[in-house]
């Protein structure tokens, strides 16, 4: 099937030619593109890498694109995401593709830890808006940012936010919104609070889940090092110097953590910096792009600030720690093997961790191979 078949304006169709990561839709792109042109309403199951943030990007561009001139430069979108970084993606994603239609539409991102001043003065005709759910309060709070002429809601990494605590938000958001509108709900897992926040949202919903265990799967070598807790920094360090000198993209589970894995390679002589929720938007943002730019060896992330990390030739990705669900392994190794690329996926094992490994073997259907380091001389790392 091609994006040509989905319904999809011409100009949006010659954007997407010029683009070889579009070649062809991915699963929930067939899906979910055409259904959001019908105008139903949306509940798709899916992992940031599936393709989602396109599935309802193009479409909702369309539908703004289609409008009647009179209903054109007022607030016809709006996207809710748990994160800064993801809000910039999703954002330039819907930059990209609507530029390229006549007239274009315009959009935008808002999120805290940045000054509020300039986000007021880009609310002017913006037509999709990109948000986390504080700040877009506080534009509201401002009388920078009017929500009832919203005829589309998109919330994005559903389950992240319920987890992070913007239940009351979105709330109170809900209540600022047009009672008759379409409403697309995206998550990469369907836990009980998602289920009741579906329920008392969506009307008569086309459900869709992507099943695939991770997209690209064939792509990624899955590499695990059993190792004692004293020896997995030596280990890490070991790895990076003795690699190829790509990039990694080393996940811990406590920003801490994180903290601590860059001190070590630092004084190791290792480039690498520190991306979580502890940090200021300024930090987060300069460690990004240092990554991007290939200045910085390498990035150590928390699971949540990672959900707006999009690198599409990123090459090797390392567990330090075992995140706490499946479904965040299977989201962390999908960073790699992207774009119709290799890549290696790399999780140090300590003994204490096995058992809940096991958990994340079952949900992957395939037990892996353990690569033993006892024997391994790691002095001077």
């Amino acid at each position: 099937m091609s994006f040509a078949s989905l319904g999809l304006h011409p100009d949006l169709l010659g954007a997407l030619a010029a683009r070889p990561k579009y070649q062809r839709p991915y699963p929930i792109q067939n899906k979910a593109i055409p259904a959001i042109l019908q105008g139903r309403d949306l509940l798709a199951i899916a992992r940031t890498g599936s393709g989602k943030t396109a599935a309802f990007i193009l479409p909702l561009l369309q539908l703004i694109h289609c409008q009647p001139p009179g209903a054109r430069r007022t607030l016809n979108v709006l996207i809710l995401v748990p994160t800064r970084e993801l809000a910039a993606q999703v954002a330039e994603v819907a930059r990209e593709f609507g530029q390229k239609l006549t007239p274009s539409v315009k959009s935008g991102a808002v999120f805290g830890g940045v000054a509020i001043n300039p986000q007021m003065i880009r609310m002017n005709g913006i037509e999709l808006l990109v948000a986390t759910p504080g700040r877009l309060l506080e534009l509201v709070e401002k009388n920078s940012v009017q929500l009832s002429s919203v005829t589309a809601l998109v919330l994005d990494e559903a389950e992240k936010m319920l987890q992070e605590g913007f239940q009351e938000e979105l709330e109170q958001i809900l209540a600022l919104l047009p009672n008759k509108r379409q409403n697309l709900l995206f998550s990469a897992t369907f836990g009980a609070e998602v289920r009741r926040l579906a329920g008392g949202l969506l009307s008569g919903p086309l459900e869709i889940e992507i099943r695939e265990e991770v997209v690209g799967a064939e792509l990624i070598t899955q590499l695990i090092y059993t190792v004692t807790p004293e020896r997995k920094g030596p280990l890490l360090r070991y790895l990076i110097k003795n690699g190829d000198g790509e990039q990694l993209l080393v996940f811990t589970a406590s920003q801490k953590r994180a903290d601590n894995v860059v001190g070590k390679l630092l004084v190791n002589g290792i480039s690498a910096a520190p991306f979580h929720g502890g940090l200021s938007q300024g930090k987060r943002t300069a460690a990004l792009d240092s990554f991007r730019a290939g200045t910085l060896q390498v990035l150590v992330a928390t699971d949540l600030a990672s959900r707006g990390i999009d690198i599409e030739f990123l090459h090797h990705v390392v567990n330090y720690e075992l995140p706490r669900s499946p479904n965040d392994y299977i989201h962390r190794i999908g960073r790699t093997g992207r774009a119709e690329n290799c890549g290696t996926a790399v999780t140090l094992l300590c003994p204490e961790d096995m058992a809940h490994f096991r958990v994340i073997e079952k949900r992957l259907g395939q037990r892996l191979a353990r690569i033993d380091t006892a024997e391994l001389d790691l002095a001077g790392y």
